[in-house]
């Protein structure tokens, strides 16, 4: 899961006819070991991409300088927004040596906008910055969701995450899902994703005491099971603290699902209604009539606004986006890929 965003990215690139290879390890002797033996092979990249700002951009940097390799930043890291703040209680010369990392590379990706101002705020400086998206696989655009049940019936409210309380306010979501049945149950929160405060949280729905049948605990999925269960659903519901990007926001748009979100990630550029930070936290009441109000909305979106939002979704696609990262590395070299 946690190295998922940078194996679509590989993916994506080598279906465009490009030779990856990767190297991926925690300590800093391992990735040295790793290049040697490509080394030996007679391998040698026209560029790096180095996949967030760590130390082992140091052999991004050694490549640059001893060979004039270019190498370019993928940055997904959470650590650099307001809402987290991570980097800024590192050392001041870990700080500096991210910096450093940063300001050499020929361009520097992050996921959204967002992260990118994030960075500049923290003081992460770089000539050339651009937005890449992450990768929605295609099995999500297949087929379209289930017809609206016109106000008759069960709605299917879905919520995915990996269950860290501290990111993804799960229980500021059941607290807000409680309220909401005791006024009405004419629906269903399916809960999908497992991780550390999975058995807290599902303990906490628990003392809630929700009527039987209103939640649904499916675990862990894979993606296309994730798919499937978003073709079969109303309706997505996020309510995170904070996002880097959010990958199951696009994953909604490209199934065409509504979309209830907080503001985080690329939520204010694919959701349906927003529902503000300080209500998703601390005012249940008011978070469960913005889920009443999207459990309204999805009667009232129509079939041509789901294609629209479909189409939009196209550029989340393994084609485009290894189109686009093709075009920035050939902007780094003399020479196409």
């Amino acid at each position: 899961m946690a190295g998922l965003f940078v194996q679509k990215h590989v993916e994506a690139v080598r279906a465009q006819g490009v030779d990856v290879r990767v190297v991926h390890t925690q300590a800093f002797k391992d990735t040295w070991r790793q290049w040697c033996a490509l080394q030996r092979e007679g391998w040698i990249p026209d560029v790096v991409q180095l996949n967030v700002i760590q130390k082992q951009g140091l052999l991004a940097l050694w490549l640059k300088k001893r060979y004039g390799i270019p190498y370019v930043i993928m940055e997904h890291w959470s650590g650099y927004l307001p809402e987290n703040r991570v980097f800024m209680q590192f050392s001041f010369l870990k700080k500096q040596l991210y910096r450093y990392l940063a300001e050499q590379a020929e361009r520097l990706m992050t996921v959204n906008q967002r992260l990118t101002e994030a960075m500049q705020e923290c003081g992460i400086r770089n000539k050339h910055w651009e937005n890449v998206p992450n990768v929605v696989d295609d099995f999500f655009y297949r087929g379209l969701p289930r017809p609206r049940s016109e106000g008759k019936g069960i709605k299917t409210l879905l919520h995915v995450s990996c269950f860290d309380e501290r990111a993804k306010n799960v229980k500021g979501l059941l607290r807000a899902a409680k309220m909401l049945s005791e006024k009405r149950q004419d629906w269903q929160l399916t809960l999908v994703g497992t991780g550390v405060d999975y058995e807290d949280v599902r303990a906490y729905a628990d003392c809630l005491q929700f009527p039987k049948g209103l939640l649904v605990w499916t675990g862990e999925l894979t993606p296309r099971e994730v798919a499937q269960r978003m073709h079969q659903s109303d309706a997505l519901v996020l309510s995170s603290r904070y996002e880097t990007y959010g990958v199951v926001l696009a994953e909604a748009t490209a199934a065409g699902l509504p979309i209830l979100s907080t503001p985080v990630g690329i939520a204010e550029e694919t959701s349906t209604l927003l529902v503000p930070q300080e209500i998703a936290q601390n005012k249940p009441d008011r978070f469960a009539e913005f889920i009443e109000t999207i459990l309204w909305r999805t009667n009232k979106i129509e079939k041509k606004e789901q294609n629209e939002e479909r189409c939009s979704a196209k550029r989340f696609t393994a084609e485009t986006i290894g189109k686009k990262l093709i075009g920035i590395y050939d902007s780094c070299l003399h020479h196409d890929i």
